[in-house]
């Protein structure tokens, strides 16, 4: 297919609500390119620069996603999710050409479309600098999942000689937020992740104090020397078994940052999923909160959160990652790739130059 036909990833067939999700779920094809001429009072037209990928995706390819904010894609569907791009015509007062642009869960999988301006957010030239990527990572909903999450429910206090334990450490919500403890105050920051090269990223590059790799390392053990004075908060992004051994070893009134399952995106369970008796048992006795957290409702505060991001990054106290894969026809692949792990950092999708 030539690259300047427009073009569209759509659903092919679903996983199943227990199975993992392969390349061959998702195709794509060309599709009309809509032109300028034909936009209609309140609409822009926008070309698509980059694609997110994120774990929580998972949920839109069964027919019931069980959670509320998102919605099922149909066979045959194009495919959304979030995204950012630049407005090349714009029939709205409120978009003009060179406007970057981006949408909450209903960015197509297309190089270039039509929308209604009130279905997209102008973002300020200033917040994605050079990398208009950073309105994915940093500086969008990854990087407000992880501070917000860590602020509203993580209790942090600098004074309190804290040890934060994150799983998917390395992952794009799970890098950020390692960085955003230590930030914050916390005394010991050990993330948990899958790779050998993904353990000496975190404590070599972000400031980890330690890192485990759930793969070779008996994690219970590891745990135990990484944090001699137990957990005070888990920001936990993938829960089964992992976060169960992280729990055990939780001390009194500490906190779960209840923020990703990715562990059972691919089972049919509800979410948040249930947990073992001697996992419930032991929050129950050391009264440890966790309460799920949707960043979704925290709205009001993403401006202040946002300003406080990119802060930090100008003060070199978040370093963002990605993983980047090319062309619009390979966001499958990049999806199917993150749910195994593949990536460090933000996976996202390149599909065009500004």
């Amino acid at each position: 297919m030539p690259q300047d036909v427009n073009k569209r990833v759509f659903l092919k067939s679903r996983p199943g609500v227990n199975g993992e999700p392969t390349d061959d779920n998702f195709d794509v094809e060309g599709c009309e390119t809509p032109s300028s001429d034909k936009l209609q009072d309140g609409e822009a037209l926008v070309k698509t620069l980059y694609l997110s990928v994120d774990p929580a995706f998972r949920c839109c390819l069964n027919e019931d996603t069980g959670a509320e904010y998102l919605t099922p894609l149909q066979i045959g569907d194009t495919v959304h999710w979030l995204g950012i791009g630049v407005v090349t015509a714009s029939k709205d007062e409120g978009l003009k050409q060179g406007d970057y642009v981006t949408s909450n869960f209903d960015w197509p999988w297309t190089n270039v479309f039509v929308k209604a301006a009130s279905q997209l957010k102008k973002l300020p030239k200033e917040s994605v600098q050079d990398r208009p990527s950073l309105a994915l990572s940093a500086l969008g909903v990854t990087g407000l999942t992880a501070y917000l999450g860590i602020k509203v429910k993580g209790h942090v206090s600098p004074a309190a000689n804290q040890t934060m334990v994150i799983s998917a450490a390395a992952g794009s919500t799970g890098s950020l937020a390692g960085q955003i403890a230590r930030a914050e105050g916390c005394k010991r920051v050990v993330g948990i992740c899958g790779s050998k090269e993904k353990c000496e990223y975190l404590t070599s590059q972000l400031g980890f104090d330690a890192a485990v790799n759930y793969k070779t390392e008996d994690v219970s053990d590891r745990l135990k020397e990484a944090c001699p004075d137990g957990v005070d908060v888990y920001f936990d992004n993938v829960g089964g078994d992992i976060s169960d051994k992280v729990i055990q070893q939780m001390n009194r009134d500490s906190h779960v940052i209840l923020c990703g399952q990715i562990a059972v995106y691919n089972k049919d369970v509800p979410y948040p999923p249930p947990i073992p008796a001697p996992t419930q048992q032991t929050l129950a006795e050391r009264n440890i909160t966790r309460d799920r957290f949707l960043v979704l409702n925290y709205a009001d505060q993403f401006d202040e959160a946002l300003l406080t991001l990119a802060g930090m990054m100008q003060q070199g106290k978040l370093q963002v990652r990605e993983t980047v894969m090319e062309g619009i026809e390979n966001a499958g692949k990049a999806f199917v790739s993150m749910m195994k792990g593949g990536n460090i950092g933000k996976q996202v999708v390149k599909v065009a130059d500004v």
